[in-house]
């Protein structure tokens, strides 16, 4: 088998309850044959235009002597730098596949006016901007964070005096407002499936064109896919997504509903982020979900498995390590990436199908860009911090947050809020080319907090997570973390910077959060990020 899935333990008991009713009702069959009705009259419109990524190894064939040939003219051209402006699907997927060939890809998916820059300017080693090719990646070019990318490397370009033209690749779907505007503009065109929604559109043009553009062999990846679909496709208890799926989705009203991603196999880097969205965004609604946690092997919640939690170890061979003793209960999955993208997406429409959701809609993404629409058309005043204190701006959705006056005292009663279900999400809207050591307060906070705890960088989370934050268990309790910069980038064509289009999504995401859900919000802005992370990691300890 190319992908292995092993569960002892409670978990293997969840399994063996739950796989005679997966297999009895024939789902994986239902969704090879693309059966919509498989999750219910109320969601079978939307899963009538969203099971294309079923087909996508064959559908996908014809692209890779396309992307292969742009590949190669572009390099003969001296043009070997490439950089990805997507959101969600869009780029982790294609970051997935670079990273796991050791392939350079440059990933913006960011508003930060700093990485914008970076992506931009490019450096000695990799090559700037005369050597860089631009992958545009949007369904619909309507994403502002993409839209906003493409506009400032198109005026950069041609302050080079380079035509957009030549360096621009567009990645779409057909149809959509983005294409008609790049072929107007003769921009190079891939169109995607339009079936299939972005976070399962990994072996589809949305993630062979940058990554098979950047130099991985994209053949090898739809050959490592192609060599699972029989696997999850048979109506049997040795099915691997059927087996995941009972894993992370079964036990009723006993059900862990976080799922901790483990990564012990070096060669996946960058997977769990990508499972992470996928999950998220499929299950996060009506009130229910699967919570991914992205962990280290010595995270607090590895150390001490919190009883609503569990994990899932990524190792090179699930047969080998699931004798271990410390292993017991876990999940174990091993297998090539092509592999792993298949059986997870099966495995997760399979657990919207359990949990009773439509697992290819997104209902509350929405919600945040409507608030950041309102917040850049009004652009008011920021609202006044609680207090400053060590170069830290503070400011809380509940007064009673503030009382102490100190950063610790504020995480410390945010902590407290924090139910017994619960879970802590740190999301960091900063230049993360510049603290990238910020990530680290994941493990302080989980360990402070003593709750599983996720961390984003905005505005990237708000294309996956964010559907949970606001659609999933109303359990979570929310530490922004924004800064203050002199650095500022204009957005051509628009009356806002980069600078003040992530001040308004991380405000705009904050008072949905707050207002429209009633969920405890810390917001610490830092107004020197180099010096003041250190003081934000001495307060969490």
């Amino acid at each position: 088998m190319t992908f292995e899935v092993k569960v002892t333990g409670h978990v293997k008991s969840v399994v063996d309850a739950e796989l005679p009713g997966l297999v009895g009702s024939l789902v994986a069959s239902g969704i090879t044959a693309g059966d919509a009705s498989l999750w219910g009259p109320a969601a079978e419109d939307e899963a009538s235009r969203r099971l294309g990524w079923v087909q996508a190894v064959s559908v996908s064939r014809p692209l890779v002597p396309e992307i292969t040939a742009l590949r190669d003219e572009f390099v003969a051209q001296g043009v070997t730098r490439v950089v990805l402006a997507g959101m969600g699907g869009s780029s982790l997927a294609p970051e997935v596949i670079a990273q796991s060939a050791g392939v350079p890809l440059v990933i913006l998916d960011s508003t930060a006016p700093g990485q914008v820059l970076a992506a931009i300017d490019g450096d000695a080693e990799a090559g700037g901007l005369a050597q860089t090719l631009l992958v545009v990646s949007s369904k619909s070019g309507s994403t502002i964070e993409t839209d906003s990318a493409k506009r400032a490397f198109e005026a950069a370009y041609r302050d080079l005096g380079i035509d957009p033209a030549e360096r621009i690749v567009v990645v779409t779907d057909p149809g959509s407002p983005l294409e008609q505007a790049a072929r107007a503009d003769g921009y190079r065109v891939f169109t995607a499936d339009p079936t299939v929604g972005g976070r399962y559109s990994a072996l589809t043009a949305f993630g062979l064109v940058p990554a098979g553009l950047a130099g991985v062999d994209i053949e090898d990846l739809l050959n490592e896919a192609d060599a699972t679909l029989l696997e999850v496709a048979i109506d049997s208890p040795e099915n691997p997504a059927l087996v995941l799926a009972a894993a992370i989705a079964g036990g009723g009203e006993h059900r862990r509903d976080k799922l901790g991603l483990v990564m012990d196999d070096a060669h996946l880097p960058g997977l769990p982020d990508w499972i992470e969205q996928l999950i998220a965004e499929s299950t996060g609604k009506q009130g229910t979900g699967i919570l991914p946690v992205v962990l280290l092997p010595v995270s607090p919640e590895v150390e001490s498995t919190p009883e609503d939690l569990q994990v899932a170890r990524f190792v090179d061979d699930a047969h080998k390590l699931h004798l271990f003793e410390h292993h017991h209960g876990e999940i174990l999955v091993s297998g090539s990436l092509g592999a792993q993208f298949v059986v997870w997406e099966y495995a997760t429409a399979i657990a919207g199908r359990m949990l009773g959701i439509d697992p290819f809609d997104q209902p509350d993404v929405e919600s945040a860009k409507v608030a950041t629409r309102g917040l850049l058309d009004a652009r008011p005043a920021p609202t006044p911090p609680a207090f400053v204190v060590d170069g830290v701006e503070v400011r809380v959705s509940d007064p009673a947050l503030a009382a102490s006056g100190t950063v610790a005292g504020v995480l410390e009663a945010l902590w407290a809020t924090v139910p017994a279900d619960g879970y802590v999400s740190i999301q960091a809207y900063v230049n993360r080319l510049d603290v990238p050591q910020l990530h680290g307060l994941r493990e302080l906070v989980a360990a402070d907090a003593g709750r599983p705890t996720t961390f984003g960088w905005g505005p990237r989370f708000l294309h996956s997570t964010g559907q949970y934050h606001k659609g999933g268990p109303a359990n979570g309790v929310f530490l922004q973390i924004t800064e203050r910069t002199d650095v500022d980038l204009e957005i051509p064509g628009r009356p806002f910077t980069f600078s003040e289009l992530i001040q308004a999504q991380a405000a705009g995401d904050a008072s949905v959060l707050a207002e429209g859900h009633g969920r405890p919000v810390v917001t610490l802005t830092l107004t020197d990020p180099q010096i003041d992370v250190l003081s934000l990691f001495e307060a969490a300890q």
